[in-house]
Order: C-alpha cells, then structure tokens, then sequence
C-alpha cells in the first residue's frame, strides 16, 4: 500500500516537493503557506508530501489539519519511526520519493531555511540545460552558524578527496531531479541523503549547481545532529559510497530477436 500511490501516478503532476520532518509542528503551517505561495501562482500542477519521522510534538495533526482545502497536501509517516528513534533524513527521502507522482522530484527542508520561491528557476534552469539534477548552493547566503559553516567546508574537501566531488554545497537540501533519478538513489542506506549529487554522478546522471536563497531556522531546534554526531558518520558513509562507486556495473540490456 505505501508505495502505490506514487507508483500507480507517475507523472500525473509537475513537481513533487518532499520535506522529511521530525518534531517540526511549529514550522509545518509556514512551510505549506510558503510552498503553496512559490507554485500556485505559477500554474504548476504540484504536490507537498512531508514526511513525519517519528514526531511526539504533533507534526502529524498540524499537517492533518491543514490539509482541508489543499488536496496537493500530503503526509506520509515512517512506520518504524518513533519519538524514540528517529528513520533519519535518508529513510525519510527514500519514502517520500516513492509516494511521488511528480515527474520531477524537489527535496526541501521542513525548517524554512531554504525558500520554497526558488523552485520555478530550478525547474527553469533543468529546461534549459537538459540536465538530471539541479543542486542548490546556499554558500553565498549561508545563515547558518560558524561551527556548521566551517564543518561545510571540511566536508566539501573531503568529498572532492574520496569521491572527486566537485559539488560545492551538497549539504543543501534544496534540489529538483527527475523522478527516475529520485527512485534510483539508495536512500535506504543511513546517510546516503548526504552524497546525493556524488550518487547521480555515479549512476551516469547529470547535475548542475545553482544559488538560493538561506535564511535562519524559524522555530525550534534541528533533530538531525550537529558536530562530532554528524561529522564522524558522515567520513565513514563518504568511504561507503566511494565503495559502492567501485562495485557498480553497467546493467542497462536490450532484447534480441526477429
């Protein structure tokens, strides 16, 4: 049932957009005004799916009730997500791009710090290019903290070390791809949510950068770690992916007969 609906649409829409939000209840109402807001206007047939990862603040009633009036809005939940343990942002992506039935897939954080209005020139600049992926880079407007602008930079150098990754801001959540690219990602893999530009590369798709915008989180604090939590992982899933790089082999075929 989870991954029907998505499945049995493909395409039937423009643009999905997929927010992964755990403890998020204060920002879920500005998120949906701001996506509405960015796309309505615009004439783009779209959808919002968030995705509760395991909330105990009431993320999952904020979103049921804002959904009267806005059938583009949807919830999908982790069923082995709880406020004790948290899926993690790559479970929370690998669900939500399966409940997709956009023909293009944006990933957004649900804490507003990216700014849904900068979606319309995404999708502009992967008309125009004929690319795969679109990556956002806020690291000209970062509004983030010293300690996780500088820990951006060391991870920057060590992805472009292991994995030749020429991507300058990964770290930003903000991006558009095709859905078969969104479907082909090993997002089941804790952290693989990180390497998602190096991933596309890898699998022979195309990926080109833009700047956005970057502002503070509105309310509350982020559930997804900081520091030693997230560097450390974040080294280890970097030599996991260069693996996996490695091992990966050409399975595209053809039938032959009369």
């Amino acid at each position: 049932m989870g991954e029907a609906r998505g499945a049995d649409h493909a395409g039937a829409l423009d643009l999905s957009v997929v927010a992964p939000a755990r403890d998020e209840a204060e920002n879920v109402p500005a998120l949906v005004d701001a996506v509405e807001k960015a796309l309505a206007p615009a004439g783009f047939r779209f959808e919002l799916i968030v995705v509760d990862d395991g909330s105990g603040d009431g993320t999952r009633e904020a979103l049921v009730a804002l959904m009267p009036g806005r059938p583009w809005l949807r919830c999908v939940a982790l069923r082995e997500s709880s406020p004790a343990h948290a899926g993690g942002q790559s479970a929370a992506f690998h669900a939500g791009f399966r409940a997709c039935r956009g023909s293009w897939v944006a990933s957004i954080d649900a804490d507003l710090q990216n700014d849904p209005a900068d979606l319309p020139a995404m999708l502009a600049l992967l008309e125009r290019t004929g690319a795969d992926m679109v990556q956002g880079d806020r690291s000209r407007a970062r509004r983030d903290s010293w300690v996780r602008r500088q820990g951006s930079r060391v991870g920057r150098l060590y992805r472009r070390l292991v994995l030749g990754d020429r991507v300058r801001d990964t770290g930003c959540s903000l991006r558009v791809m095709r859905r078969e690219l969104a479907l082909a990602l090993p997002l089941q893999l804790a952290g693989l949510h990180r390497f998602m530009p190096a991933v596309a590369a890898q699998l022979g798709y195309r990926v080109v950068e833009m700047p956005v915008a970057h502002g503070p989180r509105r309310a509350g604090e982020t559930k997804y770690g900081l520091g030693l939590a997230r560097a450390v992982p974040g080294f280890q899933d970097g030599l996991g992916v260069r693996w996996l790089g490695r091992r990966r082999r050409p399975v595209a075929w053809d039938e032959v007969g009369e």
